[in-house]
């Protein structure tokens, strides 16, 4: 009898070690994944206020540029001229936020991605429009769209320059929120998602299941396409 007692506690002792393990085990990945999503916010509104900040100054500057530009016309220094409004225009280029999608929340963030993209020598074709209400919330829209670019630009790094591409499609589709992003990689063949995961480790690889849970917790639509050279994501979300 006693020792069936000894037994009996064991195995409660056993069971208590097991909950506790899971429970910190899970605890840890919580504060991982929340260190990482808070870096991820963190970057983006980084992002965006270097925008907003070149902005302000490009405005802030705008009475010397037109000085400037009066001075050489008084003095007859046409190309001069040119050359300087030339330089203005690939400047206000660089910084151009006109992206309207009907969201500012994903004004923000594509102005963002795009600018950066533009800046690493990726050709970028876009297309978007979205409703004023949307059942997705805003955070979690720009979490998945911030992601999606985040990996297309880094796979774009890979690829020569001339041959770097990223797509980008967010519309109504069936009557659901489609989202559409295809780049350029490397890859010369096919990969299987189970073997790209593997090389999806780090900040990326929470990246991608960042995505996939909140596109789940939506009931919606993901699939990932690897082809070689091209790799591509579409989302379908409820409205």
């Amino acid at each position: 009898m006693r020792g069936f007692v000894l037994y009996a506690v064991f195995l409660l002792i056993l069971a208590a070690a097991v909950c506790v393990t899971a429970v910190i085990v899970r605890k840890k990945e919580e504060k991982r994944l929340g260190e990482f999503q808070d870096d991820i916010l963190k970057k983006q509104r980084e992002e965006v206020q270097n925008i907003y900040q070149t902005m302000r100054g490009w405005r802030h500057d705008y009475h010397n540029h037109m000085q400037t530009i009066k001075a050489y016309l008084s003095m007859g220094q046409v190309e001069e001229t040119l050359a300087y409004l030339e330089h203005l225009e690939e400047d206000l280029d660089s910084i151009d936020i006109a992206i309207q999608t009907g969201n500012v929340a994903l004004d923000a963030i594509l102005s963002s991605k795009v600018s950066i993209a533009s800046k690493r020598q990726i050709q970028v074709n876009y297309t978007a429009k979205v409703p004023d209400q949307l059942h997705v919330s805003d955070v979690h829209l720009c979490a998945i769209i911030g992601n999606l670019l985040d990996n297309a630009v880094e796979a774009c790094e890979s690829v020569e320059e001339g041959k770097r591409f990223i797509r980008i499609y967010i519309g109504i589709f069936k009557k659901q929120l489609y989202i559409s992003v295809s780049n350029a990689t490397s890859a010369t063949r096919r990969r299987s998602m189970a073997e790209l995961a593997t090389t999806k480790q780090g900040e990326h690889g929470l990246g991608l299941g960042r995505v996939d849970r909140i596109v789940e917790s939506y009931n919606g639509y993901l699939n990932r396409k690897n082809e070689p050279g091209v790799f591509a994501t579409e989302i379908m979300l409820p409205l």
